[in-house]
């Protein structure tokens, strides 16, 4: 799939004068006006952000109620249970409020509903189990703000609850005694408001730790597990998230959790970074809920034993290959599926009694990224079937939905990402009329855009300068890793890898020789050959083979030059 190459505007003085003051390259500079991160306080709260770069908790709406709730809890040493999601931020919300209560003296359940039988949130079967067992006190996380009907429920059982979550709220709130989400419309006091689910949950630690006088280091220490919730859920990594993963990936490197350890040994990843948690970790523990055995996940990070954690890890990665041959066989299928279908169509719909539906959200992804088309898998199961959708820049899939109700028995997402259910009868006549509103819409010009942060040549590129830009870590949503160009170069070498999946290049700037790899480009082996003259757009970074470094650029795209 060609790419729009969008060149950023650079302003050049701004970017001179954080190189004087910073003491900084040219290039990391640039990233830096980029990123529209320009003041001297932003600057060096981004680069070098501590402690003291965290937000007031307090000015949080209902913060100031939840903690009196619970500290009220603590001291009536009343039952609470922890009500979260199986999903990485799901996981580490609960087991950073679970450790931290009880270090205030408090031995709080959970619960995490089943993906494969119960589906996202608060359901009633599992508040009437809550209820049965004598809990009095519900603290969701990373989950509830749409639980209305369900919240109403548990206080007609005499149950309260405390949300706390991060996603979008209904018109109306639900009725729980407090709710701290920070995308409530009435949220004016704080300052940030896209912290992930465990990252509300960590505020909650740091809140109650200030009003009962506990020491900073105790809510604090489990930074590495919001570091890698906060990681795994795609949030923006700026402002508080930022520092929240920046500190916390210093805690990873060394943690004292036998389960993170021995996730981490069993990654394989030498370095620990944004990559090693989005790559290696998240995975290991989203395969868990996928597979329906999301417990497992929460106590590989509960356990203090070494012996327990090794075993849940096997576990873990049993899942995780289990999720990947499922994957590989609903993708192969879905491939085999397209080819009989009308190519002119501009959205991808496709459904089937083979598919397994904590995996399709994951191919769908997969498929959009290929084909550059909205997609919608369903998985049938009986006379129902469930749904999972991505979309592309541009065209608003939730919108789509909404105009698509009428075959819908259930849906929800937004732009980008939707779940859905309908009734399998429904399905051809929803496939025709969703491709007829795609259609309409004409998308078929939208091209991706890869964002260019500058235009470089080889001889102005050293090892000081590609190390210098790991200051910029950790990488991830509105902070992707810097994109550079470089015209003119020759073709030294080309080969395909991995049975043509991906590239590698050997290239010439004048007496220069440098090294690229192009992941999923195999398929551009053979639209070029030796001697063409090529232009590149990749990420640079540091390659060790046999002892020795040497700069590699990793493509994202390669074109003729002009």
């Amino acid at each position: 799939m060609r790419k729009k190459w969008e060149y950023k505007e650079i302003d050049e003085e701004k970017v001179k004068k954080i190189q004087e003051k910073f003491d900084v390259s040219n290039l990391l500079a640039t990233v830096l006006v980029n990123r529209e991160i320009t003041d001297e306080k932003d600057i060096e709260v981004f680069l070098n952000p501590t402690r003291n770069d965290f937000h007031d908790p307090y000015l949080m709406p209902d913060m100031e109620i939840a903690v009196e709730r619970i500290v009220k809890a603590i001291e009536n040493q009343e039952k609470v249970i922890i009500y979260g999601d199986y999903d990485v931020d799901g996981i580490t919300s609960i087991t950073v409020l679970k450790k931290f209560l009880k270090t205030c003296g408090l031995d709080a359940g959970y619960y995490i509903p089943n993906r494969l039988n119960e589906g996202y949130g608060l359901n009633k079967k599992a508040i009437d189990s809550i209820h049965e067992q004598g809990y009095t006190l519900i603290i969701t996380v990373d989950c509830g703000i749409s639980g209305i009907e369900e919240i109403e429920y548990a206080n007609s059982l005499g149950l309260e609850t405390i949300v706390t979550d991060h996603h979008e709220p209904m018109e109306k709130l639900p009725p729980a005694i407090a709710v701290i989400d920070l995308k409530r419309k009435d949220n004016t006091k704080y300052p940030f408001n896209s912290l992930a689910g465990c990252g509300v949950v960590f505020k909650l630690t740091q809140a109650l730790g200030m009003k009962l006088g506990i020491e900073e280091k105790e809510y604090l220490k489990y930074l590495d597990i919001v570091c890698i919730g906060t990681i795994s859920d795609i949030v923006p990594l700026i402002d508080e998230n930022r520092v929240i993963a920046k500190l916390g990936l210093k805690l990873v490197e060394v943690t004292r959790n036998p389960g993170l350890r021995t996730l981490l040994n069993a990654s394989g990843y030498k370095l620990v970074n944004s990559n090693t948690i989005s790559f290696g970790i998240a995975p290991r523990i989203n395969a868990c809920g996928r597979m329906g055995r999301e417990e497992e996940a929460l106590k590989l990070f509960l356990t203090d034993s070494i012996e327990e954690a090794e075993k849940i890890t096997e576990e873990l990665n049993k899942f995780n290959r289990e999720r990947q041959e499922i994957e590989k066989n609903i993708f192969d299928e879905a491939i085999k599926m397209m080819e009989k279908e009308d190519k002119k169509n501009n959205a991808i719909v496709l459904g089937s009694s083979n598919w397994h539906h904590g995996v399709i959200g994951i191919v769908s992804s997969k498929i959009t990224e290929i084909y550059y088309k909205p997609s919608i898998l369903v998985c049938f199961e009986g006379e129902n079937g469930k749904g999972s959708g991505r979309s592309i820049p541009g065209f608003d899939l939730h919108e789509a939905l909404v105009n698509m109700s009428k075959h819908l028995d259930k849906y929800g997402g937004h732009e980008m990402a939707v779940g859905l259910s309908l009734e399998r009868k429904n399905f051809n006549r929803f496939k025709e009329d969703f491709n007829k509103y795609v259609n309409e819409k004409d998308i078929s010009d939208l091209l991706p855009i890869l964002e260019i942060d500058k235009p470089v040549e080889m001889k102005d590129i050293d090892e000081k300068i590609v190390k210098e830009l790991d200051v910029l870590e950790p990488f991830g949503e509105s902070n992707r890793r810097p994109v550079f160009v470089y015209k003119n170069l020759k073709i030294d070498s080309i080969r395909a890898l991995s049975d043509g999946k991906h590239l590698k290049l050997t290239l010439k700037d004048g007496n220069i020789l440098i090294n690229a790899i192009g992941f999923n480009m195999g398929e551009f082996s053979k639209e070029y050959t030796i001697g063409d003259k090529v232009d590149i757009a990749g990420m640079l970074e540091i390659n060790s083979f046999n002892g020795k470094d040497f700069i590699q650029i990793n493509m994202k795209d390669i074109m003729k030059s002009l």
